[in-house]
Parts: C-alpha cells; sequence; structure tokens
C-alpha cells in the first residue's frame, strides 16, 4: 500500500468521513445533505444503485436505520489535488424496514472530490465480507 502524506485535506477528508458515518447512524440530516454531493451515488453490498435522495429519505424515514457504521480497519487513502478516495473494512449493523437487525462486515470505498473549494462525497460502494 503507497504511504499518502497527511496532508490538510487528507486530514479534512477522514474527518468529513468520520462526520458521515457519524450522521447516518444520528440521522442527522443536514450534517448529511451536506457532505453528500448532489450526484452522489452509493453502490449498496447487494448491488443495488441508490441515489443520494432516495438513500438519505431512507435513512431520515428509518427504512434504513443504521445502528452502528463504523470502520474496523486502518482508513487506506489515495490522494490527488481534487480526488481523495478512502477504503477500509467497516462494521455496519442494520435495520431495512420491518426486518431484523443485520450485522455484517464490508469492505467500504469513498470517493471525495473538491468542488468550488468545498470535499463532498461523490460514490460510495460496499462489498459484504462473507469469509
Amino acid at each position: 500500500c503507497r504511504h499518502v502524506v497527511m496532508t490538510d485535506d487528507v486530514a479534512e477528508v477522514l474527518d468529513l468521513e468520520r462526520s458521515r458515518l457519524r450522521s447516518l447512524v444520528e440521522r442527522n440530516m443536514v450534517v448529511a445533505e451536506q457532505i453528500h454531493a448532489a450526484d452522489y451515488e452509493l453502490i449498496t453490498p447487494s448491488g443495488h444503485t441508490r441515489t443520494k435522495a432516495t438513500y438519505l429519505a431512507d435513512v431520515a424515514a428509518k427504512r434504513l436505520e443504521y445502528l452502528t457504521f463504523e470502520p474496523t480497519s486502518s482508513i487506506a487513502v489515495r490522494a490527488s489535488a481534487d480526488l481523495i478516495v478512502l477504503r477500509y473494512v467497516a462494521r455496519i449493523r442494520l435495520s431495512v424496514g420491518v426486518a431484523d437487525e443485520v450485522e455484517l462486515r464490508a469492505w467500504h470505498t469513498d470517493h471525495y472530490e473538491k468542488r468550488d473549494g468545498k470535499w463532498a462525497v461523490v460514490w460510495s460502494q460496499a462489498t459484504e465480507i462473507r469469509a
């Protein structure tokens, strides 16, 4: 793994990612709205694509309720001037609709872009670890 220098931008994005995960668990939609870009897309562990609007609406309405969403590994970073990619293993405990709680481990990759001087997450992909 390539070593990335801890620049102010990398530190800021790592803080944003921690805030993003916390906002999803706490359903703090004001913070979640600010961190997710308007054209944000999530690829779920089951392979479905979710837009920012549908994803955050489900979180706000508790149709998708994160009980725990936290990195369990160090966060690997790839960085350039306007793009920072984070990759880590996450422990996710959630409730979907009226279903029982589900707990899973997943590789999580997030792409942050700097737009008009502000960092925002534009893509996320989660891949469930079944081994």
